[in-house]
């Protein structure tokens, strides 16, 4: 409990030094969201109505004064008001971070159902057709770039079948066939990814765990070699894998920008690319500051489920 309050604590350090880095590099790149708005809206650019708008935003000030009065809002709780709607940022981090949540969930459970079988039966088939055949899967998978198999799965049914997911998105709740249309094909692209870096995983640590000594007491004592495979061997060697699952979940929450932006999927990755256009920063803040703090939070459950698995771990 205590090792689980402290690392909770630590959210703190993580999401000022996240403000910090984030509220320094979006303002290094060249333009800010006045320039952004009068391009977008096609105007050439009164001097007068610039100074205008750079003053109702706040981004006139110098940048040391910007930093402080933001934090301050910061670590009140508020994360500032969009540059375009001037709606509070935090509504649509809301709205659009289950939209996220659900392909990455979808694209990691898809990407066990794969990965376990796969790695499993290629440790328990090490050099035979079954284990090259998962092998080259899952080098292929480390391979090929997401961005263009998820290109490729847009064109190749529109090109063949005239099909195409429909738009615009639908939540699950509302529509759940809709939904699954939409969410289902960016999920199997990013899961059939992950699934690669998982099997080849799962089956180093099986192979590894199958080789322990109280794996051969176990076979020497008679029992079923089922039993010695998924009660004994299966337990030892989830822990490193789920470990290793954990850091992928959080890389596919940050990889949700390219595939998001891809399949028209209007979460937080499609919300991130737009911001960055537009040059919104409240809103890119919010939304970094969003990412890690789920990376925190996978992290330490990723922490607990390991210890779990081993009771011999002990956190100090």
């Amino acid at each position: 409990m205590t090792y689980v309050v402290k690392r909770l604590l630590l959210i703190i350090p993580v999401a000022f030094f996240v403000f910090t880095l984030v509220f320094s590099l979006i303002r290094l790149v060249p333009g800010d969201a006045v320039d952004a708005l009068l391009i977008e809206a096609s105007s050439s650019g009164d001097p007068e109505v610039e100074a205008r708008l750079r003053s109702d935003l706040g981004i006139d000030e110098p940048f040391v004064k910007q930093y402080f009065v933001t934090l301050g809002r910061f670590a009140r709780g508020d994360l500032g008001d969009s540059f375009l709607d001037g709606q509070p940022v935090i509504n649509e981090v809301l709205r659009r971070a289950p939209i996220t949540l659900e392909v990455a969930g979808l694209s990691m459970l898809i990407a066990v159902l794969i990965s376990v079988p796969a790695g499993v039966v290629s440790a328990l088939r090490q050099d035979t057709i079954v284990d090259y055949i998962t092998r080259v899967f899952a080098v292929t998978a480390l391979a090929v770039p997401g961005f263009w198999i998820a290109t490729l799965v847009i064109v190749f049914p529109a090109k063949w079948w005239g099909y195409s997911a429909p738009i615009p998105y639908q939540d699950f709740l509302d529509n759940p066939l809709s939904n699954l249309e939409q969410v289902l094909p960016a999920a199997v692209v990013s899961g059939a990814i992950v699934a690669g870096i998982l099997a080849r995983f799962i089956r180093s640590s099986l192979l590894e765990v199958l080789r322990q000594d109280y794996v051969r007491t176990a076979r020497a004592k008679g029992l079923m070699e089922r039993r010695v495979i998924f009660i004994h061997a299966m337990k030892n060697a989830m822990g490193p894998s789920v470990a290793v699952g954990g850091l992928i979940f959080a890389n596919l929450m940050a990889s949700a920008i390219i595939i998001e932006t891809i399949f028209s999927i209007p979460g937080l990755g499609m919300h991130t690319i737009n911001s960055i256009a537009q040059r919104d920063y409240p809103a890119l803040q919010a939304i970094t500051i969003f990412f890690a703090m789920m990376v925190v939070f996978v992290n330490l459950s990723v922490d607990i489920i390991v210890a779990w698995l081993d009771p011999r771990i002990r956190y100090a």
